[in-house]
Parts: C-alpha cells; sequence; structure tokens
C-alpha cells in the first residue's frame, strides 16, 4: 500500500492574541494519499485557512500528530507550494509574467534550466505568448494563471489552494478549474484546496471533508463527514455537472452544512 502523503491524527490548533488563547481546531483526523484531489468545505469561521496553514507547516499544530510522507511536519517542507485567492497581493506588479513565475527558483539552478522549467510552467498554464507582459495587462484569471505557474515552476508534490477561484467570475472560475485538472493530470501531484463554492468541490475532487464549528462562538473546527467523489474522469462542465449523482452529491454537501431548508 503507497504511504499517505499527509496523516492527521487528533489534530489540534490553537491561536493566540491580545484577548487571549482560542481553540481555532479540534480532533481533526484525516488521510489523504499520493494524487489525490481532495476538496474541504465550510461555512466561514470554521478553522479551513488554519488547517491549510497547518498543512504548509506554517501555523504549528498544538496537539495531535501532522505528518507528510512520515515525516512530522514542523516547517515549510520542500515540494510543498501554496496558491492563495489574493493573486494581486501574491504577485509583484513590477515583474513580467516570466519574472514572476521565475521567482522562486532564482539563484537556485542554472539559468538554462530556469529558462525551461519557466517556459513548461507558462506553458501548462495556457499563458504563452504573454511572458514579457506585465500584470496590468492580465485580467483577474490570467493573473491566478501565473501564481499556479509560479507554484508549477517548483515541480510540486503538493499544493495548497486556499480558495483559489473564490474571487473570479462564474466563467473564468470554470475556465481555471479545467486548467487544475489538466495540470494534475500532467503533474499527478496532490492538491489539497478549500473552497465555499459546494459544486467546485465536487467538480475538481477524489474526496471532499465538511469542516464544522463556529470558532468565535467557542467550537473549534473539526471534520464532520467525508465524502467519496466516484465521478468519472476526465470531467466536464457541461455533463459531469449534469448527472444524477453530481447532484445528488451536492445535496449530501448542501445538507451537510445546513444550506437545504428542514
Amino acid at each position: 500500500m503507497n504511504q499517505p502523503m499527509y496523516e492527521l491524527k487528533n489534530v489540534a490548533v490553537d491561536l493566540s492574541n491580545a484577548a487571549g488563547t482560542r481553540r481555532i481546531l479540534e480532533d481533526v483526523s484525516m488521510t489523504v494519499m499520493p494524487n489525490e484531489v481532495v476538496g474541504i468545505v465550510g461555512r466561514s469561521g470554521t478553522g479551513k485557512t488554519t488547517l491549510m496553514r497547518a498543512l504548509g507547516g506554517l501555523t504549528p499544530i498544538t496537539e495531535g500528530s501532522l505528518t507528510l510522507q512520515g515525516k512530522a511536519v514542523t516547517g515549510p517542507a520542500d515540494g510543498v507550494v501554496t496558491v492563495f485567492q489574493d493573486y494581486g497581493n501574491a504577485l509583484l506588479p513590477w515583474r513580467t509574467v516570466a519574472k514572476n513565475v521565475a521567482l522562486p527558483l532564482e539563484g537556485k539552478v542554472a539559468r538554462s534550466e530556469l529558462r525551461d522549467r519557466v517556459s513548461t510552467a507558462i506553458e501548462m498554464v495556457q499563458l504563452k505568448g504573454r511572458e514579457n507582459d506585465y500584470l496590468s495587462s492580465l485580467s483577474g484569471g490570467m493573473q491566478q494563471r501565473v501564481q499556479i505557474a509560479r507554484a508549477l515552476v517548483l515541480n510540486p508534490r503538493v499544493v495548497l489552494m486556499d480558495e483559489p477561484f473564490g474571487a473570479l467570475d462564474a466563467l473564468t472560475k470554470a475556465s481555471l478549474q479545467d486548467v487544475l485538472l489538466g495540470l494534475h493530470e500532467q503533474n499527478q501531484a496532490t492538491i489539497i484546496f478549500i473552497t465555499h463554492d459546494l459544486e467546485e468541490a465536487i467538480y475538481l475532487s477524489d474526496r471532499t471533508f465538511v469542516i464544522s464549528g463556529n470558532v468565535s462562538s467557542g467550537q473549534p473546527g473539526h471534520l464532520s463527514m467525508e465524502v467519496p467523489v466516484a465521478l468519472p474522469r476526465p470531467r466536464n462542465q457541461l455533463t459531469t455537472r449534469e448527472m444524477p449523482e453530481y447532484i445528488a452529491l451536492r445535496h449530501r454537501l448542501a445538507e451537510a452544512i445546513d444550506l437545504v431548508p428542514a
């Protein structure tokens, strides 16, 4: 059996501020296998972003165990990259597309390798020909593609995505969902993403977890449901979303986070 990419056992996370210490996550247990696409959905204030930061080694856990391919996560790990929703602040407007994508590798590899890897990453996100453009000439969707390319240039084993398409219009979001699925098919990285969009979670993932709780009311976030998504791949924005299985999954997730009237 393959070794899990991530394994979480009874993970809890406490965060402190001027008002004191608050428990954000409690008793979180999950396993993510290599090459899986895993979605995490839930209402605001359930600790989704804290969970993503813990997976990326950016926020330490307080209790339990969190391992990446069998090794304890104690900080940011090689081969794990994060794509954020706020592409405007994640990218550098004074750099071209190619220079933004190259940033993580500058000074770390030979120029010829850097050039080849940047070119490959840009082509993978379908921005070939825009290498010398500045961000001001790109749409929001194109800028998010640049951020994804900057992650891919590292040849990651894990891509963590925090509401990656939440700020985009519906058509652009659908296009980038398909780009992401195409990228996954090519590089086979493990992808874990959080979203408020139930349909996005179903369309992209192999499994979706529901995170419940209300941190502001003293109820730490916890994984309340695991939903396998056994829809055939490759997926299609029209035919996949029309499948009875897809509609049933959407209803199940909506019920799990109390979006369906009793």
